[in-house]
């Protein structure tokens, strides 16, 4: 399961610098999957869809921090829990029921974001 930021959110950036797979980005930053990963080519997406990964992807969000599901492993294999939740001061970095992922699907994603 990805983390999600909800729109309590207060714009304070402690969660971004604590992502290891640079899966969260300020509100209206454009994305791709290549920022801060060592991922090159082509990427197969969670949806089953292959992209460049230096495919431009608008924001998801135009209020506040938000994190690309796609590139969220909920810090597995990195850390025991979410560091964006560990340090977040209002509590808003939250499990996203949409993006339900099990540990191997997380630590697959985990090693082709990471070659």
């Amino acid at each position: 399961m990805a983390i999600i930021i909800t729109e309590e959110c207060i714009n304070c950036g402690a969660c971004e610098p604590e992502c290891p797979n640079n899966a969260i980005y300020e509100a209206g930053v454009d994305w791709t999957l290549a920022d801060g990963t060592g991922v090159t080519g082509m990427f197969t997406m969670a949806n089953g869809s292959e992209v460049s990964v230096d495919h431009k992807f608008s924001a998801i969000s135009n209020e506040v921090y938000f994190i690309v599901p796609d590139k969220c492993t909920e810090c597995t294999g990195f850390h025991e829990e979410p560091q964006c939740a560990a340090v977040c001061p209002v509590d808003c970095c939250v499990p996203d029921p949409d993006h339900v992922e099990s540990k191997e699907v997380l630590l697959d994603r985990k090693t082709r974001l990471h070659l």
